[in-house]
């Protein structure tokens, strides 16, 4: 029909069951096709032994003609009523193929293939479906520039391309068949000394950012969580986390302590540049952090640090197993705008990759307006966290403005279903 279906999920391939829908499907389709065919059939070879009958016959044939061009548009307007109803069913739109402007590279990874044995008998599967954001639809024409490439040649030097594709819900993005851009890497630390050393400008990917050292970087309030956060050695980074300016500030070690010897691996919520990582791994916890390179080479920075950084949206469904993490961690970014319910489905999301009695840090939440802060106590009441730390505080701004701030260390409850 010149479409593929968009499958939502976090991996390069998805498979679809077998399901008594397709299979009505397929039998409506067949059972047209055979009437067509036995049309046709009888239009063709009949033949008529008498003359007289000839002129009845002209009749006949014109009459089964109209009735096979009568079927042919009712198979066509049966598919387009099926395509609408598949749609109306999954809730999204389709990538219409046969749209002109369409990569081929596009066209190949969306293809669906069957499966060389057929269906396979324990999970039921009959063919491999690519998986990509369902949002890619309302994008497409970005989605066919970042597919547009020569196989087996260079990439695009097109990052920022594919992060815009992600910041509007195009996510995951397809896979392709060329070679990214590999910066050497000289200079680089070795663990644990890579943790507080600043390193060089070379080995950072600077193309479609303003700033092109870290020097102009380190002069930019880049975020709220980022404040000088690429200056190593001489900003405030090294000691954060360790000494409080504030009350909202919690130190590790204090957070560490609540979780009675518990914590051995984190998911940073907050980015940044991967201090809270840095200092995580040098007590023996293993911190994952999601991170987009907004304005920064962040993931970048991160990984020279030998730090895990996770190029990923907060609309993304995280990548990982229910009840895996000991600690999580938000900042502001958890602010993620729009509808209440889009709170609602990151914080589900974050409860469940968050294991039994684990923490979840809420480590100085800008609350906006007095709403926004009812709003998120309500959502973390619903959840029946205990509350360990809990502390509102306020801070004055570059402009003189006071600002209120929450941190709180919530543990999760152990549900028994």
């Amino acid at each position: 029909m010149g479409s593929v279906s968009l499958k939502i999920g976090d991996g390069t391939a998805r498979f679809r069951r077998a399901t008594l829908w397709s299979s009505a499907v397929n039998l409506l389709m067949l059972f047209s096709v055979i009437t067509t065919n036995l049309f046709a059939l009888y239009a063709f070879t009949y033949s008529s032994p008498k003359p007289h009958l000839l002129h009845d016959s002209h009749k006949n044939i014109s009459l089964i003609s109209e009735q096979v061009s009568l079927i042919l548009r009712e198979i066509d307007s049966s598919q387009k009523r099926l395509a609408q109803m598949e749609k109306d069913i999954l809730g999204f739109e389709s990538i219409d193929l046969s749209r002109p402007n369409i990569a081929h590279e596009l066209k190949i990874f969306l293809q669906n293939h069957p499966l060389p044995l057929g269906k396979d008998s324990r999970s039921g599967i009959t063919e491999m479906v690519a998986s990509v954001g369902h949002s890619c639809e309302k994008s497409v024409d970005l989605l066919s520039e970042y597919m547009s490439y020569k196989v087996n040649g260079p990439c695009p030097d097109d990052w920022s391309l594919a992060q815009k594709l992600i910041l509007r819900g195009c996510e995951p993005l397809p896979r392709r068949r060329c070679f990214a851009k590999a910066i050497p890497k000289v200079g680089l630390y070795s663990f644990p000394i890579s943790l507080w050393k600043n390193v060089s400008d070379k080995v950072l990917s600077w193309s479609g950012l303003g700033c092109k050292n870290l020097e102009c970087l380190n002069g930019k309030k880049l975020n709220k969580d980022c404040v000088g956060c690429f200056d190593l050695a001489n900003g405030y980074e090294n000691q954060r986390y360790v000494k409080a300016r504030r009350k909202n500030d919690f130190l590790i070690d204090d957070v560490l302590a609540l979780g009675s010897g518990g914590i051995r691996i984190g998911f940073d919520l907050g980015g940044g540049s991967g201090t809270f990582a840095a200092i995580m791994a040098e007590r023996n916890v293993t911190v994952v952090t999601v991170t987009l390179n907004m304005d920064a080479p962040f993931s970048d920075f991160i990984a020279t640090r030998g730090l895990f950084p996770l190029y990923l949206s907060l609309d993304h469904r995280f990548p990982f197993y229910d009840n895996v993490f000991d600690l999580v961690r938000a900042s502001s970014g958890l602010d993620v705008g729009g509808r209440p319910e889009k709170l609602e489905f990151l914080m589900f999301d974050i409860d469940r990759i968050l294991r039994a009695s684990g923490l979840f840090w809420l480590d100085n939440y800008y609350c906006v307006s007095d709403e926004k802060k009812r709003v998120l106590t309500r959502l973390i009441e619903r959840f029946g966290y205990k509350k360990l730390k809990w502390v509102v505080g306020e801070k004055v701004n570059g402009s003189g403005k006071s600002e209120v701030y929450l941190s709180a260390v919530l543990q999760k409850p152990v549900r028994v279903r």
